[in-house]
């Protein structure tokens, strides 16, 4: 894994949560999209070399929505960076770890992603994120 590409916090309302993080890191988002295969809507922010994801749901029978019913608004994942997404799949296979999706996804951001079970990462849902090309 080459490092933390973003942190995903999930909202109920992704217009007053952009307000409040533009003023919390100084600087709009750059980028608002929809996952609609997810039923998400994203928009993230940089600051400094980090990124932060808002994810709010587009329908309740989203996994957004699910999450925040469940556990209310707060951080949802932890997303790292790796070179060949495919290859880092099966080396967190061959540990041990349980993949929700073998197959990469195209996400939002420009990236293929997968997912890790949080209950085999001490309760966090990681994502590996690989730019598309």
């Amino acid at each position: 894994m080459k490092k933390i590409e973003h942190l995903g916090i999930a909202v109920k309302d992704l217009e007053e949560s952009n307000a409040l993080f533009a003023r919390l890191l100084g600087t709009p988002h750059y980028k608002t999209e929809e996952v609609a295969s997810e039923g998400v809507k994203t928009s993230f922010f940089k600051s400094g070399p980090n990124k932060v994801e808002l994810l709010e749901a587009t329908h309740p029978d989203s996994p957004i929505a699910k999450f925040i019913e469940k556990k209310g608004e707060g951080i949802h994942h932890i997303a790292f960076e790796v070179e060949d997404i495919r290859a880092e799949i099966a080396r967190l296979k061959a540990e041990g770890f349980t993949v929700l999706n073998e197959e990469p996804k195209m996400g939002a951001d420009n990236k293929w992603v997968a997912f890790l079970h949080p209950k085999t990462t001490n309760g966090v849902l990681i994502e590996l994120c690989q730019n598309r090309e």
